[in-house]
């Protein structure tokens, strides 16, 4: 989520004409077609941060700019040329970091929350805890995790670690409650 990404077309013989079929997981077919001979491109449907990219001596790309969930999805790139039809598709599968934040409930035992990920965070305690996580889903494909601190034992220090493990990357963060 709100990284660039440029998606390129086999480049083989001379390019006649290209076409980016994009099938979102959420709104309909977005198509943007570019033709050599007119030097036209033509889009329908499309949002605004997609759009093509020209670089010397390379087949035109396509560029999403800020990429959000709603981008996730099958993009399909057709080129016609001199060498024949080739066609290339992507699915591109949109990674929302969460949010950390680790606090002490009413009880002065530690919660740890990664909000909005996705796909839904892995948390863990240092040290161990015989705790279970619970999720909530939203409505944008995003997870929230929540999680309780337990001791597993009596003789447990004052300071706990909840760690956070995804895809996007791996936090951590300490407490004394």
């Amino acid at each position: 989520v709100g990284d660039s990404s440029v998606l390129t077309c086999p480049l083989k013989g001379n390019i006649t004409m290209l076409i980016w079929k994009i099938t979102p997981k959420a709104g309909g077919l977005c198509t943007l077609v570019y033709r050599t001979d007119t030097n036209m491109t033509h889009r329908t449907n499309c949002s605004d941060n997609i759009d093509w990219t020209f670089r010397p001596g390379l087949a035109p790309a396509l560029e999403i700019q800020q990429v959000g969930i709603a981008q996730e999805g099958n993009y399909s790139c057709e080129v016609a040329s001199t060498d024949g039809n080739f066609h290339v598709m992507y699915h591109l599968t949109v990674l929302a970091p969460p949010r950390l934040s680790l606090y002490c409930d009413e009880q002065g035992s530690p919660m740890c929350e990664a909000a909005a990920g996705k796909p839904p965070a892995q948390l863990s305690w240092v040290p161990e805890s015989s705790s279970s996580a619970e999720e909530k889903g939203h409505d944008n494909g995003t997870v929230t995790v929540v999680s309780k601190f337990t001791a597993r034992s009596t003789n447990v220090t004052n300071v706990t670690t909840c760690m956070v493990s995804h895809p996007a990357g791996n936090w951590s963060q300490s407490i004394a409650c």
